[in-house]
């Protein structure tokens, strides 16, 4: 620690020893340093407040109908991209700053320097944004603001209507994409069902629905093909003598004799009469009218009859195929046999139906399978259409609402207004950084004179720097011209050093009166 404090105090005693050069280079530097200052032109600052309303009325109402973007936030975002080279270049032809550029290099620095020197600032969030803009010209920084006014209400506007036109054209696009992708579905599925026909029914039935209403069906047709079938056999036993059927001797006796087409009405009236008397009375139209139309054919019966036992006296020797009732088994014969051959046909029918929907079950879940597959692309595809169709709606309503600048609505609070008094350079403030200057060159230029001409103050430095032996030293002692002299360069360092702070406080005096009687 010693020893530092040691060469430190070397140190000062060698500057101090060339006081006379720092304060002549500080003088220097002090000179030129305040012409400096005073040379720096006056720059004048011109700005603008914007106030970007996005609170409006149709932001409500038109919620849920129109896509509405956050408006504040690509605010924000302009604000912060708004500095940028096709700006800034647009902004130059608008302020026509490009009159005395001569080259190439020329604008690139001036918009270089555009670039650095704009600004835009946020105030806090109220969306209030200020723009401001320094130059030695007044008139040329008032309207370098007033374009960038500009370009910021342009270029917001613009954007909105560019997005959403980029959005209803992709949208557009998608819906003509999906509008193929549906008929192509279409096409599939019913070239599907036109192949597979067999699987549709109108009521809605399953396969095995089918089946089994089938089956009931096959078995039904079936039983009754037996039946019409025993029918016919036991007509046929009748007509080949195995059970004959006579007329009978005594004539009021017919109830026993059958005769099949007036008997079958008659059994139908009996059943309809049984049916309207377990719903109306006696009296009833209906019932009275049922009875005497089984009356009716029950005289007709008797009649027939009749006929018959008179034609039979008459010709006692006739054959038996001349008989009325074999005449009649024989038509019922036909009858049984055409009714037979309906029956077997509808069996026929039933049983091929049957076969056929057997197989068709085998090969059926691969077929459900593949119409579950057409149908689901079907419907993916149709629920996507019909959203896009939604979201181009919602897209030209977005539009037309972003047209009609209501959404967000910029207002200039401030237009752009040049200041009168210049804010810069703060000659203030520069003075003292001048004076500073001044000092820390003549300290430097000192302690650079003292390290280029070494001075030793005691042996025991010189013996350091030297490394030889040091047989002695010889001091000087001083006498009072010596020290007259030593004070006098003493006062006139200090006169010198109090001359140009003084210099540096007269000029910042006048300063400070040069803006006080221009504001």
């Amino acid at each position: 620690m010693e020893e530092i404090l040691r060469q430190a105090q070397t140190i000062l005693r060698a500057t101090w020893k060339h006081r006379r050069l720092a304060m002549l280079v500080a003088w220097v530097v002090g000179a030129v340093a305040a012409g400096v200052i005073l040379r720096i032109p006056d720059r004048y600052e011109a700005s603008a407040r914007i106030f970007v309303d996005t609170q409006s009325i149709l932001k409500p109402l038109m919620s849920g109908l129109a896509v509405q973007p956050n408006v504040e936030q690509q605010v924000m975002m302009l604000s912060r991209t708004l500095i940028s080279r096709p700006n800034i270049e647009k902004l130059i032809r608008m302020a026509d700053l490009d009159l005395n550029t001569k080259g190439k290099a020329d604008q690139e620095a001036l918009i270089d320097n555009l670039t650095k020197v704009l600004k835009i600032q946020s105030v806090g969030r109220d969306n209030l944004y200020t723009l401001s803009y320094q130059d030695t010209d007044p008139a040329k920084a008032q309207r370098v603001v007033q374009g960038l006014v500009s370009i910021f209400v342009e270029s917001s506007l613009g954007n909105k209507r560019q997005d959403s036109d980029s959005a209803r054209k992709f949208i557009v696009d998608q819906i003509r994409n999906y509008e193929t992708k549906l008929t192509e579905a279409e096409n599939r599925l019913k070239e599907f069902k036109l192949r597979n026909i067999d699987l549709q029914t109108a009521d809605g039935k399953n396969s095995m629905d089918r089946l089994s209403e089938l089956t009931g069906l096959l078995s039904t047709s079936r039983l009754a093909l037996r039946e019409a079938q025993n029918s016919r056999d036991s007509l046929r036993r009748q007509i080949a003598g195995e059970e004959p059927v006579l007329l009978p001797e005594n004539p009021g006796s017919d109830s026993g004799v059958s005769l099949p087409e007036i008997d079958g009405r008659i059994d139908t009236l009996k059943r309809n009469l049984d049916t309207l008397l377990q719903r109306y009375t006696e009296q009833h139209p209906d019932v009275v009218s049922a009875r005497r139309l089984i009356k009716d054919l029950e005289e007709q019966k008797s009649k027939e009859l009749l006929a018959r036992k008179k034609f039979a006296a008459a010709n006692p020797g006739s054959a038996i195929s001349n008989n009325p009732v074999y005449q009649q088994l024989k038509i019922s014969l036909a009858e049984a046999d055409a009714n037979v051959a309906s029956l077997q046909a509808r069996v026929s029918e039933y049983e091929e139906r049957y076969k056929r929907l057997t197989e068709l079950m085998r090969t059926q879940p691969q077929l459900e399978a593949e119409l579950a597959q057409l149908n689901r692309d079907y419907d993916i595809n149709k629920k996507n259409y019909e959203q896009l169709v939604a979201r181009r709606e919602s897209a030209e309503l977005s539009g037309d609402l972003d047209a009609s600048g209501s959404v967000a609505d910029f207002r200039v609070i401030d237009p752009p207004r040049a200041s009168q008094k210049p804010v810069a350079p703060n000659r203030m403030l520069l003075f003292p950084l001048g004076l500073l200057l001044a000092m820390a060159a003549g300290l430097a230029a000192a302690f650079v004179a003292s390290q280029v001409r070494p001075v030793f103050f005691d042996g025991k430095t010189l013996r350091e720097a030297t490394d030889l032996p040091l047989l002695g030293t010889v001091s000087i002692i001083p006498n009072e011209a010596r020290r007259i002299k030593e004070k006098s360069s003493l006062r006139r360092f200090l006169l010198a050093t109090a001359g140009l702070f003084a210099a540096y406080g007269v000029g910042m005096a006048a300063l400070f009166l040069l803006s006080q009687r221009a504001a």
